[in-house]
C-alpha cells in the first residue's frame, strides 16, 4: 500500500525503475484478488451456518425466524455481490489492459531492435518509411501504457472504499441479528462512524480527481511529442545501444543510460541479461562527447564518448535523430572534425613544431614502447589522433602538450607521427627524387643500389634529411627489438614506404612501384650506419647501372625498326573480269589474251580423282620437273578457288588430266597478300603450251601410284566457282582473239553445264 505513484510521464521513458514499480502495484493487485476470493468464500461459510441455526430454531419462533433469514439474505446481498462485481469489473479489465500493455510492449521493442539495425547506405525513402512505421509503433505502445497506469491507479484508490464498505455493511447486519450482538454493536458505534467518514471523503478524493486524471490521460495519448520526465538528478535518460567488442566480434548492447550533468556521471544499466553471463550497471565519468560522421559507421543516429574509465572511445546509438539531439545538448557534445587537423601551409613544413613533435613522438616510443607488439603496425583511435594533433599545432600554444601527464597510449602516438608526414605539402624524400629512388630500388645488383640510394639521400634538402636521419635512427632501433615487438625491417618498410614517398600523380604505374618504395626503406634501415655516416667520397664516380649479365636472346622488336609492308593491288581472276562485259579493270585496259597477260602466275596444281569433287591443288609449281614422290606436303587451300584449264587448240575438250590419267581439271588457287609473287612477263603462247604438256607427263608417271602414297588432299574450297552459264552465252569480242585459256575455260563451262564437274 504503500507503494510510490505512477505518473503518465514515465510511460514514456518506460525505465527499468519504472517497470520495477508498475510490478509492485501488479503484485499488490494479486494480492487483492485472492483476499477478496477469500473473504467472499468465508462471507458465505458465515451465511451458511446463520441459515442452518435459524432453521433449528423455527419450530419455536416462526415469526423471528422468517425475520432473520431475511435479514441474513440481506447480508449477503451487502457482502458478497459488491465484492463479486469489483472483482469483475475492475480487477477483470486491468488485467486485460495489461495482456494488451504486454502485447504491444514486446511489438514495439521487437521493431525498434529491427529499425537500430538498419544501414545507413539505405535509400532515403525506405529510410523515411521505417522511420513513420516505428513513430506508428511507438505511439501505440505509449497508448496502451498510459491506458494501463490509469486503470492500475483506479484500481488502487477505488478497492479503499468498494471493498472495505460492503464487509462494514455486512458486520453491521450479522451483529445485529439478536440482542446480544446488538449490545456489542453499541461498542463499536465510534470506530463505525469514524470509519464510515473516512471512507466518504476516500470516496469525495476519488471522484474529484477522476475527471482530472482522464483529461490528463487524454492529454498524454494525443501529444505528439514525446514527453520524457526526467528525475530531480538525472540530465538526460533513455534507452541506448552501446557498441560492445568481444572476441568473435562486434554486438550491440541495449542499456538504459542516465547522465548527470553536475557531476558528469554517466551510468548504464543492462536490460536483457545474456545467458552464461552476468551483466552490472557501469558507471563511467565522461570527458567529451562528439557527433559521429554519417559516412564513418553503417549505424544510424551514432555519436562518442570519451570516458575516464575507457582507453577507447565508447560508440553509443540513440533510437532517433532527435533523440540524439537531446543526449548530445545535455553532454555539451561536438560536431565532428572534416578536416584535416593540420591544415595551414605553415603547419605543413619542415619546421620547428614539427621537428619538436616527432623529437617528443619518438622519445615517448622509445621510453614506453619499443616492446610492445606490433608497434607502429596497430592503429589507434581517430578521434584521439585528432585531438593530439589540433592541441600540439593550435597556434594560441603550439607545441604546449606533455604526453606524459595525459592519457595518450603508443597506438595513438605512433599514428599521429605517421599522419603528421603524410600531411607535409610534399613527401619527405620529395617529388623531384622519386623517380631516380624507384630506378636505384629496381636494380637487380645490391651494391648499385646501395650506392645509388647513397648518394640520392645526400641530395635531399638538408631539413629533410636532418628529419629523415632522425626518423631512420628510431626506426633501427625499433627493429632492433623485433623479436618482442614482431617488427621486421620488412615490416617497417611496408608501413614508412607509402609515408615518406610517393608520387606527385596517382597513376596505375605509382601504384606499381609501391614495393619499391618499400625496397628503400629497407636499404635505408639496414645500412643506416653506412648512409648516414657521411656523403659519399668525391673520388668515386656517380653510379652507373652495370650491365646486363646475360645477352639479349632476342632483339628488341620496336615500329620504327619494323620494315613496312608491300600491300600491291588485288587483282581478279579470269572469270570475274569476263563478267564485267568488256568493262576497263587495271588502268582502262580492255580485255585480250589472258593467257599471255594474266597477272596470277601458275601455282600449285593439284591432280585430284575423279571421285573426290572438287579438285585439290598440288603444291609444286607448274615448272617443277620433279617427280610427284619427291613433292613436298600439300597445305591447304584458301577460300577463294578460280577453275582454270589452260590447254593446247588441238586437243579434245574433255581431255582432263588426273592422277591416275584419267579426265580432270586443274585448279589454281588466288595467292594471299603474303605470298604473291610478281606475274611472268614475257610469256608467249608456244610457252604456255609447253608448260601445259609438262604437267600432262608428269600427272602421267603419277598413274601407277595408289591414292595412299599420294601426298595428303587439302580441304575443299569453301564456295564453288561461279555459273559458266553466263560465260557461255557471251561471245569474245571480234577484234580480239582468243587465247589458249578463254578456249579451254570455254570448254570446262560446257563440261560443268552437261554434269562432268559437280560441285563441292
Amino acid at each position: 500500500m504503500g507503494h510510490p505513484p505512477l505518473e503518465f510521464s514515465d510511460c514514456y521513458s518506460d525505465s527499468p525503475d519504472f517497470r520495477e514499480r508498475l510490478k509492485c502495484y501488479e503484485n499488490e493487485l494479486e494480492k487483492t484478488n485472492k483476499f477478496l476470493k477469500d473473504v467472499i468464500k468465508d462471507g458465505n461459510n458465515v451465511i451458511n451456518a446463520i441459515k442452518g441455526k435459524l432453521v433449528f430454531y423455527s419450530s419455536q419462533t416462526s415469526v423471528l425466524t422468517r425475520l432473520s433469514l431475511l435479514q441474513v439474505q440481506n447480508a449477503c446481498d451487502l457482502l458478497i455481490k459488491p465484492l463479486e462485481k469489483f472483482r469483475k469489473q475492475q480487477i477483470g479489465v486491468t488485467k486485460e489492459r495489461r495482456k494488451k500493455f504486454e502485447k504491444e510492449s514486446e511489438k514495439y521493442y521487437s521493431q525498434l531492435d529491427k529499425h537500430m539495425n538498419l544501414s545507413s547506405k539505405k535509400k532515403e525513402t525506405q529510410l523515411q518509411e521505417a522511420d513513420g512505421l516505428l513513430d506508428k509503433e511507438r505511439q501505440t505502445f505509449y497508448e496502451s501504457s498510459v491506458e494501463y497506469v490509469y486503470q492500475i491507479q483506479q484500481v488502487q484508490d477505488r478497492k479503499k472504499f468498494d471493498v472495505v464498505e460492503p464487509v462494514l455493511a455486512f458486520l453491521q447486519s450479522i451483529l445485529t441479528l439478536n440482542n446480544l450482538t446488538v449490545e456489542m454493536t453499541q461498542d463499536f458505534l465510534p470506530y463505525k462512524q469514524e470509519l464510515q467518514l473516512s471512507l466518504q471523503n476516500t470516496r469525495n478524493h476519488f471522484e474529484s480527481t477522476r475527471e482530472e486524471m482522464e483529461e490528463l490521460m487524454k492529454r498524454m495519448k494525443g501529444s505528439a511529442q514525446i514527453c520524457i520526465r526526467h528525475s530531480q538528478q538525472a540530465t538526460m535518460e533513455g534507452y541506448i545501444y552501446v557498441q560492445e567488442k568481444w572476441a568473435l566480434g562486434v554486438t550491440w548492447v541495449k542499456y538504459y543510460c542516465k547522465y548527470f550533468k553536475d557531476n558528469k556521471l554517466f551510468i548504464m544499466m543492462p536490460v536483457e541479461q545474456k545467458t552464461g553471463t552476468r551483466q552490472t550497471t557501469a558507471q563511467l565519468t565522461l570527458k567529451s562527447c562528439v557527433r559521429r560522421k554519417t559516412d564513418s559507421t553503417d549505424k544510424r543516429f551514432c555519436f562518442d564518448i570519451e570516458t575516464n574509465e575507457r582507453c577507447s572511445p565508447v560508440l553509443l546509438q540513440a533510437i532517433s535523430e532527435v533523440n540524439r539531439k537531446q543526449w548530445m545538448e545535455a553532454m555539451d557534445g561536438k560536431e565532428p572534425i572534416y578536416h584535416s587537423p593540420i591544415q595551414k601551409q605553415a603547419e605543413m613544413d619542415l619546421n620547428d613544431i614539427g621537428f619538436k613533435f616527432v623529437r617528443k613522438c619518438i622519445n615517448f616510443v622509445e621510453t614506453k614502447g619499443l616492446t610492445q607488439e606490433g608497434v607502429y603496425r596497430t592503429v589507434g583511435s581517430n578521434i584521439q589522433v585528432q585531438k593530439l594533433l589540433n592541441a600540439f599545432f593550435d597556434p594560441k600554444c603550439a607545441a604546449d602538450v606533455d604526453f606524459n601527464s595525459t592519457d595518450m597510449d603508443i597506438k595513438t602516438i605512433t599514428s599521429a607521427l605517421k599522419f603528421y608526414l603524410r600531411s607535409l605539402s610534399e613527401p619527405l624524400m620529395t617529388y623531384s627524387l622519386h623517380g631516380e629512388l624507384i630506378l636505384a630500388a629496381k636494380s637487380e645488383n645490391l651494391d648499385y643500389r646501395l650506392v645509388a640510394v647513397h648518394s640520392l639521400v645526400y641530395k635531399l634538402p638538408e631539413r629533410n634529411r636532418e628529419m629523415l636521419e632522425l626518423l631512420i635512427k628510431h626506426l633501427v632501433s625499433v627493429c632492433s627489438h623485433s623479436s618482442e615487438n614482431l617488427m621486421t625491417v620488412s615490416n617497417m618498410g611496408v608501413i614508412f614506404g607509402p609515408t615518406l614517398m610517393r608520387a606527385e600523380e596517382e597513376t596505375v604505374a605509382a601504384m606499381l612501384d609501391i614495393k619499391f618504395q618499400n625496397i628503400v626503406m629497407e636499404i635505408l634501415i639496414e645500412d643506416y650506419c653506412k648512409i648516414f655516416k657521411g656523403p659519399p667520397e668525391e673520388t668515386i664516380p656517380p653510379p652507373i647501372p652495370p650491365p646486363r649479365v646475360t645477352p639479349r636472346r632476342r632483339q628488341p622488336i620496336t615500329i620504327s625498326k619494323r620494315p613496312p609492308r608491300l600491300y600491291p593491288g588485288l587483282q581478279p581472276p579470269v572469270f570475274e573480269r569476263r563478267e564485267q562485259n568488256g568493262a576497263t579493270h587495271n588502268d582502262g585496259e580492255p580485255e585480250g589474251d589472258t593467257s599471255l597477260t594474266s597477272p596470277f602466275p601458275h601455282q600449285r596444281t593439284k591432280l585430284a580423282p575423279p571421285s573426290v569433287s572438287p579438285p585439290s591443288i598440288p603444291l609444286s609449281s607448274p615448272t617443277s620437273r620433279k617427280p610427284a614422290h619427291l613433292r613436298p606436303a600439300l597445305r591447304p587451300l584458301d577460300s577463294d578457288v578460280r577453275l582454270e584449264v589452260r590447254i593446247q587448240d588441238g586437243q579434245k575438250s574433255d581431255a582432263m588430266v588426273t592422277t591416275n590419267g584419267e579426265s580432270g581439271v586443274t585448279v589454281n588457287r588466288t595467292q594471299s597478300f603474303q605470298g604473291r609473287r610478281p606475274p611472268l612477263r614475257g610469256t608467249t603462247g608456244k610457252q604456255a603450251t609447253h608448260m601445259v604438256k609438262l604437267f600432262i607427263r608428269e600427272a602421267q608417271g603419277l598413274k601407277g601410284q595408289s591414292f595412299s602414297e599420294k601426298s595428303s588432299i587439302c580441304r575443299p574450297p569453301s564456295r564453288p566457282p561461279d555459273p559458266p552459264s553466263r560465260l557461255l552465252n557471251k561471245t569474245p569480242n571480234e577484234d580480239t582473239p582468243a587465247s589458249y585459256s578463254s578456249q579451254a575455260e570455254l570448254r570446262v563451262c560446257k563440261n560443268y553445264k552437261l554434269g562432268s564437274l559437280s560441285p563441292n
